[in-house]
């Protein structure tokens, strides 16, 4: 069974709905361990942007957890979600689709972010604020791994 042309670009945009900085850091990670991705951008093969890529992955992790932590749905965290989900729908996409892609990514990640954060809010009622971001965390860190392996795993592997 074939794919859909943009299916990647789309979940990759729901991963970034509910950690903006995860998609990019699962990027970063395959393009290190030799991945190459099916849409064509330089950007991830820059060093810079890989481990910076990865230390905001990890950043945004740990401060989800803070009870200072803003919503998800604030301006600058909707940017997050766009810039992120449009680099990485892009990347995930067919080449010479790369547009589609990313905005098949922003298009799923920006109302999603509101529904994924509805979803947080009433699973911190439910069991704590750390609780339910570990758990989140666990569901979105596994989920953007998986669609990244999917993803590339059709393209040719290389020495980047």
């Amino acid at each position: 069974m074939k794919t859909p042309a943009l299916l990647w670009s789309a979940l990759i945009g729901a991963v970034a709905s509910a950690r903006s900085m995860t998609p990019m850091a699962t990027l970063s990670a395959a393009r290190l361990l030799g991945h190459s991705t099916p849409g064509a951008l330089a950007l991830l093969d820059r060093p810079l942007f890989k481990f910076g890529a990865l230390a905001m992955g990890a950043g945004e992790l740990a401060g989800d957890k803070m009870k200072s932590a803003p919503d998800r749905t604030v301006l600058p965290g909707l940017l997050a979600r766009v810039a992120s989900a449009g680099i990485a729908g892009a990347a995930l996409a067919p080449r010479g689709r790369e547009s589609a892609g990313a905005a098949a990514a922003i298009g799923t990640a920006v109302p999603l972010a509101y529904l994924t954060l509805d979803a947080r809010k009433r699973a911190m009622r439910q069991v704590g604020q750390t609780r339910s971001g570990l758990l989140e965390d666990a569901l979105v860190i596994a989920g953007g791994i998986a669609i990244v392996s999917l993803a590339v795993r059709g393209s040719k592997s290389s020495s980047r």
